[in-house]
């Protein structure tokens, strides 16, 4: 391995070692399939030897791409965006691109200007931005880029190409989920007022229950946070007229789900309470929390195909692609109290966590 102040190996000392030409290793390199499997393994073998590292920005010089995308990211210590971060940063990687990420405590069209501009100076080929919130859809629009962008978190909302969750289907199909089991009507906890989320969970909730001809009652606001949950589901526990809850966030029905057991409240034999996220602890919580997953991870591959798809010379101008979640029934949903039916539901059972001995 080189020490510090010795010369890094390059490309031709690999060739060296290898006994190949250096336009050969360029080929192993770059994945190419006119290289024999014995070759191959040789400049592999040397490659690791001497512990030898492309040189990325002399490839970048060489080729005019830096095989890099920029992000720029806001709230990224929410499970939501940094999800979708995880989600861009694992589909880039598997395509053989870097990411660079510019994390923003404001989205307002300046910031967002400024890393935008910030990553371009950092030789970026397309740029994604997280915008999980209501404003920053339209400012997207007004900022000032030659390269490819796509928005991810926007919904339908920007005039930029871009890739959601299907937050209102999500919200849908736990709304229906507690009318099939008999409840009369839904109580909803929202998220912020600011945020594209929970304006969309919101609408999809609502749309759902006048569909169904239920009651709309009152929307309890959030912040996301169990904090939040906590302090309305103490207000929820003293309305016994209450059997069904659709939070916002998995987070906030955890707060919820304190607060009923605290009042005395049984989950779900007096309130049953629904989820949106499908955290890594929603299996874990008493009782296992019925939740709204979201593929992150398709969110990912659909907004790099975009960019790539860009970069290509193809362009999807205002295409907007939503990825649709999944419903996962758990113990913290049933029937309606009084009632002797649940419809059945358009939605897939996931098992019960096993407890070990």
């Amino acid at each position: 391995m080189p020490r510090s102040g010795i010369r890094q190996p390059v490309m031709a000392d690999v060739a060296k070692l290898a006994g190949v030409s250096h336009q050969t290793v360029s080929r192993v390199l770059n994945g190419s399939p006119n290289v024999s499997e014995r070759t191959k393994v040789k400049v592999v073998a040397a490659i690791r030897e001497l512990d030898y590292r492309p040189n990325s920005a002399a490839r970048a010089l060489v080729t005019r791409r830096s095989k890099t995308l920029g992000v720029v990211s806001f709230a990224s210590t929410l499970y939501g965006p940094a999800s979708m971060l995880d989600g861009l940063e694992q589909a880039a990687r598997s395509a053989g691109y870097y990411v660079s990420v510019a994390s923003l405590r404001s989205l307002d069209t300046r910031s967002v200007q400024e890393a935008v501009d910030r990553l371009r100076e950092q030789g970026v080929e397309g740029i994604a931005v997280i915008a999980p919130q209501t404003s920053t859809a339209g400012r997207i629009t007004e900022v000032s880029s030659s390269i490819p962008m796509v928005a991810v978190g926007t919904g339908a909302r920007s005039a930029t190409p871009r890739v959601a969750v299907d937050n209102a289907a999500g919200a849908a199909a736990a709304t229906r989920h507690l009318l099939d089991l008999g409840h009369r009507t839904v109580h909803h906890l929202a998220g912020p007022a600011g945020w594209l989320e929970s304006r969309e969970r919101q609408e999809g909730w609502r749309r759902t229950l006048e569909a169904a001809g239920a009651p709309v009652p009152r929307v309890a606001a959030g912040d996301w946070s169990s904090r939040s949950g906590y302090a309305a589901g103490q207000e929820i526990a003293r309305d016994r007229e209450i059997t069904a809850v659709f939070c916002a966030n998995d987070h906030t029905a955890l707060g919820v789900l304190r607060a009923l057991h605290e009042a005395g409240r049984s989950v779900p034999g007096d309130v049953s309470v629904v989820g949106f996220d499908h955290i890594p602890e929603s299996a874990y919580l008493i009782p296992p929390l019925t939740t709204v997953q979201q593929d992150f991870g398709e969110v990912g591959r659909r907004a790099l195909e975009l960019l790539v798809d860009d970069l290509s010379g193809v362009r999807h101008a205002r295409e907007c692609i939503l990825i649709a979640p999944d419903l996962v029934v758990r113990g913290s949903t049933g029937p309606a109290p009084g009632s002797l039916r649940a419809r059945s539901l358009p939605s897939r059972q996931e098992p019960e966590v096993q407890r070990s001995a």
